[in-house]
């Protein structure tokens, strides 16, 4: 195991050297200042930057609420501006919680396990606690992000410009005044605080007992114990899950909001963290290790893959159908900036996250061929990595979004962290949970 994690991890730190470069690209690119961007509006003919004025970051605060101007030249130009500025930070926000979101996922589905005694995966359990591993590193990366927006270090979030919230100020925004409660950076950042204490606490402990439950293998002591914190962290899960969702990812648009919203991201977290599961066990396995887990482990994670890949889609539908059918045009209006100028990721996600989970994996035969799961897998994957970017951009970049080194150099570097953290951690221990009681039903699951 150690020559294989040295191999992956050179690889990681490559991803992570490329990753760096392409987001000094990123920052050192683009216009600095507003001359720039008058510049490069002139090159346009003006037509395509201003299309842009109506959408993105600060369209809310680009509506006049007491008699002001709120459209004109400057207010343009530090519109567009803020755009360019918002591009490479977007790109890294958007990579950042996506990996991050995979081990969260990936602790809620660790937990569900020990809550529910499941016999099947005790054998994939040091796998799991390899994933969640980065929750400690990657939310520290979180916190570092969301302080830096919350104190307008940046312009990702349009409620931390304290002009919005100034009556006197020609931004003024009587709708985010009205949520300035909830969303102002210290209760913000208090949050975001008390979620990832929570989360990393429980995966310390969970992960502390199944160790000791190794070294204890008789009495289930430690079995027990992690099977009553499982039960009372997700209850703890389900609560701030919602929030952390309305709060990372919903406050980039805070006009608009959807009841569905915290299912909608926990789908898509699930989903995600039972696919790397599934990916890694079948890496490892390749390569000579877990020679208990068997076709029928690979066929049960395929089986979750393909299901909440539905449950994923039903969620989506459900927010969408509701929305668009009662027109409303302070809500349809997030569907609409979405369709109009991100139609290809807005639909090309759809597609990878319903369309081909179905058309590979509904077949039973298929969930026990592990190089279609991996196929399978990938596209799931780079589908909710979508479905975060179109999540993200349309309310910070605007239609001036596109895929480049930014994107690529954010999404090259936190997965080199990623892969680097989870095999590192995989290392520390031995891939068996020898003294969970349920490891003899694990290893003899089959049908």
């Amino acid at each position: 195991m150690y020559k294989l994690s040295k191999n992956i991890k050179s690889v990681a730190l490559i991803f992570v050297v490329l990753g760096i470069i392409g987001l000094a690209i990123g920052f050192t690119t683009g216009p600095h200042s507003i001359e720039d961007v008058k510049a490069i509006e002139a090159a346009h003919g003006g037509h395509e930057i201003e299309a842009t004025h109506n959408v993105g970051h600060d369209v809310h605060t680009n509506q006049s609420h007491d008699g002001h101007d709120a459209h004109s030249s400057n207010e343009h130009y530090e519109h567009i501006l803020h755009q360019y500025h918002n591009k490479p930070w977007a790109a890294i926000y958007v990579a950042a919680f996506f990996f991050f979101m995979i081990a969260l996922g990936t602790l809620a589905f660790y937990a569900i396990q020990h809550a529910a005694q499941a016999g099947w995966s005790p054998l994939l359990f040091r796998v799991m606690e390899g994933i969640t591993a980065y929750l400690l590193p990657g939310g520290i990366i979180m916190f570092v992000l969301l302080s830096l927006s919350a104190t307008h270090f940046n312009h990702l979030f349009v409620w931390a410009d304290h002009d919005v919230v100034d009556p006197t100020n020609s931004k003024y925004d009587a709708i985010i005044a009205g949520k300035h409660s909830w969303l102002n950076a210290g209760w913000f950042l208090v949050r975001a605080a008390i979620f990832l204490i929570g989360w990393n606490l429980y995966r310390h402990f969970s992960r502390k007992y199944s160790l000791k439950q190794d070294e204890e293998p008789t009495g289930n002591v430690w079995y027990k114990k992690n099977f009553k914190i499982s039960a009372i962290f997700l209850v703890f899960f389900i609560y701030t899950e919602s929030m952390m969702s309305w709060d990372w990812i919903m406050s980039f648009d805070p006009h608009w909001f959807s009841t569905l919203f915290g299912w909608y991201v926990f789908a898509s977290m699930f989903v995600s963290g039972i696919t790397v599961i599934a990916l890694i066990t079948i890496v490892l396995k390749s390569q000579g290790y877990l020679e208990k887990v068997n076709n029928s482990h690979i066929h049960d994670l395929a089986k979750f893959m393909f299901g909440i890949s539905i449950f994923w889609t039903y969620l989506w539908f459900s927010q969408f159908m509701l929305i668009w059918y009662s027109n409303i045009p302070e809500e349809v209006t997030y569907f609409i900036t979405r369709i109009n100028d991100f139609k290809l990721p807005f639909f090309g996600m759809v597609a990878m996250n319903f369309l081909f989970p179905v058309l590979v994996l509904i077949n039973t035969d298929f969930k026990r061929i592990n190089w279609l799961i991996v196929i399978a897998g990938i596209v799931i994957l780079l589908g909710h990595y979508l479905d975060i970017f179109n999540m993200v951009m349309p309310a910070t970049v605007g239609k001036s979004w596109f895929i480049g080194s930014a994107e690529i150099g954010a999404l090259l570097l936190f997965l080199g962290i990623f892969i680097y953290v989870v095999f590192n951690a995989l290392t520390k221990s031995s891939l068996e949970a020898k003294g969970n009681p349920l490891l003899g039903e694990s290893k003899h699951f089959h049908y």
